[in-house]
C-alpha cells in the first residue's frame, strides 16, 4: 500500500539509496543533470506569467485552460519536480498556488482523469507538506472517480457525464494511469473498495487491450447495459488495429504501478509484454513515432511525450523486475529526449520539451509542446539522479 506522509521517507530507503549511488555514476548523468537544470531555468522564468493551466503550445507559446481540462495536474506537478531538483522555494509556493485552483474538480464526475489531475498536484502536495487539506481533497476526487465504475463490465468509463449515453461503454488505455489515485484512497482510508475497483478495471484492461504481440489499441468498447465486450477502436491512434505510442506508454507505466500496489504478478507480466513491444518498435534515435503502426512508421511524426512517459514506466519496471535492460532503455530514451527534443534553440519557446504530438488523426497539436512531456521528463530524470526525492513526491514503494 501507499505510505503515509510520516512514514513514506522510511520506506524503500535502502533501495533508493542504492539506486541513487548507482545512477549518479551513470555515463548519462551529466547530460540528464544538464537537461534538468535547463528545465528548471525555463520553468522558473515562465512561472510568473502562468495564470492558468497549460494544455499545449501554439507557435511555441502556452495555450491555457482555466479549469485544467484533463492536464491540470501536470503544471503543479512540474513545479514540484523543479522544486525537488533546485530547492527553490518560490517554485514550491507556485506549485501550491496552482494546485489550489483545481479545488472545484474534486467533485467532477464527468471524467476518468482525476488521477492525472490530483495525483501529481494534491497527493504530491500532501506528501511534501503534510497539510491534511490536500489529502482530503484527493480522497474526494477518488470518491468522484469510483462513481464512473460500471460493475456489469467491470470497467471505469472514460468519457462523458454519468447520465450521458454517448461513450457510456468506452474504455481507454490511458485510464490505467488514473488507478493509483484509488490505491492511495484505500491506503489512506482503510476502505478496500477503491483499490478493488482499480484492480477490477486493470483485470478488464488486461483481458481486452494487449494483443498477442504486446501492442494495444487506444480504445475498447463495451455494451454499457450488459458489460459485453464489443471490440477495439481508437481516437488518437491511426486505427483500431494500430498502436498509438503514448497509449502504449500509459499502459506500460499503469500496469507496473498497479503491480506495485497489489503485488499481482500478472499485472507485472502485462507491463513487460507492453514494454517489450514498444522497445522493439523504437527507431535508433530513441524518440517514439506517434503511432508504431501508422502507414509511414517508423518515418513519421514523433511524440516526445510518449518517450518521457515510457522512460518513467521502464525505470519503474526495471525496479520491479530487477531487469537491467529496462533501465538501460530508459536511460537511452531520457538521453535522446534531452539531446534532441528540448527547446534550447528557440528564444520564443515557453515549454521545455518540443516534438510532441497530441492528436495526429484530428491534426490537433502536431509537433508542439505538451505539459505532460515536461512533467514526465523531469520525473524520469529525477528517478535516475535522485530517486529518494521522487519517492517523497509520488511514492515508489511496493506492497
Amino acid at each position: 500500500m501507499l505510505a503515509t506522509a510520516a512514514g513514506a521517507a522510511a520506506m524503500g530507503v535502502t533501495t533508493a539509496q542504492n539506486a541513487q549511488a548507482q545512477n549518479a555514476q551513470a555515463p548519462n548523468a551529466p547530460a540528464l543533470r544538464d537537461a534538468a537544470d535547463y528545465a528548471v531555468e525555463k520553468i522558473r522564468s515562465m512561472a510568473p506569467r502562468v495564470t492558468a493551466f497549460p494544455v499545449g503550445t501554439r507557435f511555441e507559446k502556452w495555450v491555457y485552460s482555466q479549469n485544467g481540462d484533463w492536464v491540470g495536474g501536470f503544471w503543479p506537478g512540474t513545479l514540484w519536480m523543479a522544486w525537488l531538483h533546485s530547492g527553490d522555494d518560490e517554485l514550491r509556493a507556485r506549485a501550491l498556488e496552482s494546485a489550489a485552483k483545481l479545488a472545484p474538480r474534486q467533485y467532477d464526475t464527468t471524467t476518468h482523469d482525476l488521477g492525472f489531475l490530483f495525483y501529481p498536484s494534491w497527493v504530491t502536495a500532501w506528501r511534501l507538506t503534510g497539510d491534511e487539506a490536500w489529502r482530503t481533497g484527493a480522497l474526494r476526487a477518488a470518491d468522484s472517480l469510483i462513481r464512473r465504475y460500471n460493475p456489469r463490465g467491470r470497467f471505469i468509463r472514460a468519457w462523458g457525464a454519468l447520465d450521458d449515453p454517448n461513450n457510456a461503454g468506452r474504455v481507454i488505455i490511458d485510464t490505467m494511469m488514473n488507478l493509483d489515485l484509488l490505491a492511495f484512497a484505500s491506503a489512506q482510508t482503510g476502505d478496500p473498495k477503491y483499490l478493488d475497483i482499480a484492480v477490477e478495471h486493470a483485470r478488464t484492461a488486461q483481458r481486452v487491450f494487449p494483443r498477442p504481440d504486446g501492442s494495444t489499441p487506444h480504445v475498447y468498447d463495451f455494451d454499457p447495459a450488459t458489460g459485453a465486450p464489443l471490440g477495439p477502436g481508437t481516437v488518437q491512434g491511426y486505427s483500431p488495429t494500430s498502436c498509438w505510442s503514448r497509449g502504449q506508454a500509459w499502459g506500460l507505466y499503469g500496469f507496473t504501478t498497479i503491480h506495485r500496489r497489489t503485488g499481482n504478478r500478472d499485472f507485472l507480466a502485462t507491463a513487460q509484454k507492453l514494454a517489450d513491444y514498444a522497445l522493439g518498435a523504437l527507431t535508433p534515435d530513441h524518440v517514439p513515432v506517434w503511432d508504431y503502426r501508422a502507414p509511414q512508421a517508423p518515418h513519421d511524426i514523433k511524440d516526445a511525450s510518449a518517450g518521457a512517459v515510457m522512460a518513467c514506466g521502464l525505470l519503474d519496471l526495471s525496479a520491479a523486475t530487477g531487469r537491467q535492460e529496462y533501465r538501460s532503455a530508459a536511460l537511452r530514451l531520457l538521453t535522446a529526449l534531452s539531446r534532441t527534443c528540448l527547446t534550447r534553440n528557440s528564444a520564443r519557446a515557453e515549454a521545455v520539451v518540443a516534438r510532441c504530438t497530441r492528436n495526429r488523426p484530428a491534426e490537433d497539436g502536431v509537433e508542439i509542446s505538451l505539459p505532460y512531456a515536461d512533467y514526465y521528463l523531469l520525473e524520469g530524470i529525477l528517478r535516475v539522479l535522485a530517486p529518494q526525492q521522487v519517492d517523497r513526491a509520488i511514492d515508489l514503494s511496493s506492497v
